[in-house]
């Protein structure tokens, strides 16, 4: 039997990767290749990798609204997955590319939801009118999908209360994965150096967009009650807004003057710092009020990093609480912003549990250990490339 050719569809794709979604589909890509003929359209400037098209914003767009351009490279990624069997989209970018082809050439359409427009209003802020033109899209996408992958249990309960229409059996859960191999303990120390922190001292890392999702601003008034001794290493770049951007700068600012071990990276680190600078951190931390999954988790499990991480989402079924991390407890809104109904509790729960953490670092190194253990044995990309495999197969009638 002929290899199936897939067709992903998405807006990052390396070197252009800025969140969990683009690590998703760079690892699904390669690991899918062993199992079919895989072509990737993205986002950006020329590729050149073989199978891999990029397409730029349409000249006629070039002042349009984001979204408007967005939808008018969807397009144009739709007219290039001619001659596919299956066109698998990824993330609102993408979504209606993915849609569009699969009126276009008759082929079935998978969705993996990596997060959810309506559970992320504060794009509006990013986007304004456009935001309604990302919702349409998502929403078109999933109700007409052949089928819906969630990254995790806690994304598919939020696919199937954001969009009752859609047929539960359509929605399949195939969590996100990581690389071990690349993703592993480095005991060098040169990126320290070089960013002027010091490996020795008790450290907590964040690592992630600021943007409203990520929690960064409760991590940052948490961090008040950071032991004299200990560090905060914030791996933080690419604001949504001019707004978040001036109000991180503004509680850093004010944090450093409190305490003169904060040391934050804003630009974007190549993986292999990134890899050494929470390989010798005493706890990653993901301040989080929405995240589908938590790749990031993930990440710093494998380099043997213990994590503290909001329970919200996908996350607890990443980190296990009071083995690999320590899970702080919030009470949310439910109007789609995730906006904790008592903000002074979760920053005071945020802060107890990275200090209980910073405090006890044997207990911190052996979280660090089962972390990893549990990346190894439950989170390869092999296994999950076969799992989305069998989604094809499902929808292609195989």
């Amino acid at each position: 039997m002929d290899r199936i050719r897939v067709d992903l569809l998405t807006r990052e794709y390396p070197p252009e990767v800025y969140g969990g979604a683009g690590v998703h589909v760079e690892y699904l890509a390669r690991d899918l290749r062993r199992l079919a003929d895989v072509r990737v359209h993205c986002f950006g400037a020329p590729r050149t990798e073989p199978g891999v098209t990029a397409y730029a914003d349409p000249p006629g767009l070039a002042n349009a609204n984001a979204a408007l351009r967005t939808l008018g490279i969807d397009l144009e990624m739709a007219a290039g997955a001619a001659g596919t069997d299956v066109v698998h989209s990824h993330t609102w970018y993408a979504n209606l590319a993915g849609h569009t082809a699969k009126l276009l050439h008759g082929v079935p359409h998978v969705v993996t939801t990596h997060s959810l427009e309506p559970l992320r209003p504060w794009k509006a802020e990013q986007l304004g009118g456009g935001y309604r033109l990302s919702s349409w899209a998502e929403r078109t996408a999933i109700e007409g999908a052949d089928a819906v992958v969630a990254v995790s249990e806690g994304m598919r309960r939020d696919v199937l209360t954001a969009y009752p229409g859609v047929n539960p059996d359509r929605v399949r859960v195939v969590h996100n994965g990581i690389d071990t191999v690349q993703y592993t303990p480095d005991p060098e120390t040169g990126v320290w150096d070089r960013i002027g922190a010091d490996p020795a001292r008790p450290t907590a890392i964040f690592v992630g967009r600021i943007t409203r999702q990520k929690g960064l601003p409760y991590l940052l008034r948490a961090a008040r009650e950071l032991p004299a001794d200990a560090q905060l290493v914030l791996l933080a770049g690419a604001p949504d807004t001019p707004e978040i951007a001036a109000e991180v700068r503004e509680l850093v600012d004010e944090l450093s003057r409190r305490h003169d071990r904060i040391f934050w990276v804003p630009e974007m680190l190549p993986k292999p710092d990134v890899i050494q600078l929470l390989t010798h951190s005493t706890v990653f931390v993901c301040p989080s009020i929405y995240e589908p999954m938590g790749i990031v988790n993930l990440e710093a499990m494998a380099c043997e990093t213990a994590v503290v991480a909001t329970a919200t989402g996908g996350i607890p079924e990443v980190v296990d609480d009071g083995v690999t991390g320590l899970l702080v407890p919030i009470d949310q809104a439910t109007d789609g912003t995730g906006t904790p109904l008592d903000p002074d509790r979760f920053v005071a729960d945020l802060a107890a549990a990275l200090n209980t953490l910073l405090a006890d670092p044997s207990r911190a190194a052996r979280m660090g250990v089962a972390g990893r253990e549990r990346a190894v044995g439950q989170f390869s990309w092999a296994s999950i490339a076969e799992r989305t495999m069998a989604v094809y197969q499902d929808v292609l009638g195989n």
